[in-house]
């Protein structure tokens, strides 16, 4: 018996005794009136399985000729249909669904309520700042790795080694920070592929970088403290800390990376936290120097404030040759350093981790004590494996191998098909492109492009949605590395016959 049938017969048995307490009916209509008066009640939620005669005639100690001929009156009204093998379901009249979904307790004058916090009606009002993905497809959508090649059947062996050896000690609760053989794991990963060097009691284990900066947020900033943000950036970054009712201060770049001299112009404003992309600036993919990466931790240490070093992608990015981060420059421990494998391995694994300074190390356990608690401990001990058994860098290989032929492949196709829009060109990798218009246009012709995409089912990002005010340049983002060959060539061609339909 599955736990739809328990709960189903739960809900029958009660109404059944309900409905007999008289006895002046015969059993079989007593059944029908009881499972009626469910269902109407929506006890019993529309297609939900209810047992076969079989079981509930045991379950309910009557005949099964019983349970059939109450079954059949239902049936006769459409009240459950037969389900092949998994006894009958529910079916709802459209009636009795929408009169279930509307609650007629429901206020329409919000002032009867309490009051919106500040930082409640600041998320609610930013959430159209958020890339927040459909469920239209993958081409082109940006922030995706190679899905396809991703190593299924090793991550399934280790899932299953793990369930099979667990033991029930491990199924309590888990430390806030993350499981130490992971971050024991993740630091040596971190020391070989950039030169890291951290303890595992500085790492934290999150569910990806936007978790990390709600928890830089939510530990360091108060109303009106001023925040850095390169211009452009990612619009989940510029939108958490508005959020969190910060003073963004947008600082443009230049081909060495963000603006020294205009963050000088800001000491003023004594800003606590700069965050910065340096691998690989998002969208505009510049690198930042390591001129100028020794000149901002200068002005952190100068100005008291924090640096956060977003590092996504790095694995793509710097596999040509070693890119000092800021965190292994930087002395003074002022730097929090960002990692994520939900954009190496695939976007549901909701994994990433952040080193921070060791004065910030107790509040933000404590900041997770209080919300989160901590990542599922299976996700943590198979990334452990995934680590340890240099799965992770033969993976890494595989999606710089296949990332180049796929970039190679769209630049080609799209370069062959439309002279509307030009591919901005840079001497590394990374899993998106940006693409400007070769004409003026408005941010509303732009979001216009999108929305045709979209209807197509091609998901792209908007360039103008990465600025902070007023002055933006237009274009397109692509991420084109999740997506096939085969998928490439049929949806470049659909995607240009768009451009140069619209951009006449």
């Amino acid at each position: 018996m599955n736990t739809n049938h328990i709960f189903a017969i739960d809900r029958i048995a009660s109404s059944f005794v309900k409905h007999n307490r008289k006895k002046l009916k015969k059993k079989y209509i007593i059944l029908y009136q009881a499972i009626k008066d469910c269902i109407h009640k929506v006890e019993l939620p529309h297609l939900w399985i209810i047992p076969s005669t079989r079981i509930l005639a045991n379950e309910l100690n009557l005949s099964r000729t019983t349970v059939v001929k109450a079954y059949e009156l239902l049936s006769l009204e459409k009240l459950i249909l037969p389900k092949r093998g998994s006894g009958y379901s529910v079916n709802l009249p459209p009636k009795i669904i929408l009169d279930s979904n509307q609650n007629k307790n429901l206020l329409d004058d919000n002032s009867l309520y309490p009051e919106l916090s500040e930082k409640g009606i600041a998320f609610l009002s930013n959430l159209t700042i958020l890339n927040r993905e459909s469920n239209k497809g993958i081409a082109f959508r940006p922030g995706l790795p190679p899905l396809d090649i991703f190593p299924v059947n090793q991550w399934k062996n280790l899932l299953n080694t793990y369930w099979r050896y667990v033991k029930s000690s491990g199924l309590s609760d888990s430390p806030s920070s993350g499981i130490e053989v992971l971050k024991k794991n993740i630091c040596n990963y971190l020391n070989i592929s950039r030169n890291i060097k951290c303890e595992p009691d500085q790492l934290i284990i999150v569910s990806g970088s936007l978790q990390s900066l709600y928890l830089i947020s939510s530990v360091l900033i108060n109303k009106g403290d001023s925040i850095i943000l390169e211009n452009p950036t990612f619009p989940n970054v510029h939108s958490i800390f508005k959020s969190s009712l910060a003073n963004l201060i947008p600082i443009s770049l230049d081909n060495e990376g963000i603006s020294l001299e205009e963050i000088n112009k800001s000491n003023n404003l004594k800003p606590k936290l700069v965050h910065v992309t340096p691998s690989n600036h998002y969208p505009l993919g510049i690198k930042m120097s390591l001129k100028r990466k020794k000149e901002l931790i200068t002005w952190a240490s100068e100005n008291k404030a924090l640096i956060i070093e977003n590092d996504y992608e790095n694995e793509v990015s710097s596999h040509q040759g070693i890119n000092p981060s800021i965190y292994s420059l930087d002395n003074e421990d002022r730097t929090i350093y960002l990692g994520t494998f939900n954009r190496l391995l695939h976007p549901t694994i909701r994994l990433g981790y952040m080193i921070v300074p060791k004065y910030l190390i107790k509040t933000i356990e404590a900041l997770q004590e209080h919300s989160h608690k901590f990542v599922a401990p299976s996700i943590q001990m198979v990334m452990s494996q995934f680590i340890e058994k240099n799965y992770l860098y033969q993976h890494l290989k595989n999606i710089n191998t296949v990332a180049q032929e796929r970039e190679a492949l769209f630049i080609s196709l799209f370069n062959e098909n439309t002279t509307k829009m030009s591919i901005e060109k840079k001497t590394y990798s990374s899993l998106h492109l940006v693409a400007k218009f070769n004409q003026e246009i408005d941010i509303k012709k732009e979001s216009e492009i999108i929305q045709s995409l979209s209807k197509i089912n091609i998901v792209v990002h908007s360039l103008s949605g990465c600025y902070i005010g007023n002055e933006r340049n237009q274009g397109l983002i692509f991420g084109y590395s999740s997506v096939r060959p085969t998928i490439i060539r049929q949806k470049v061609i659909q995607m240009t016959d768009i451009l140069n339909e619209c951009l006449v």
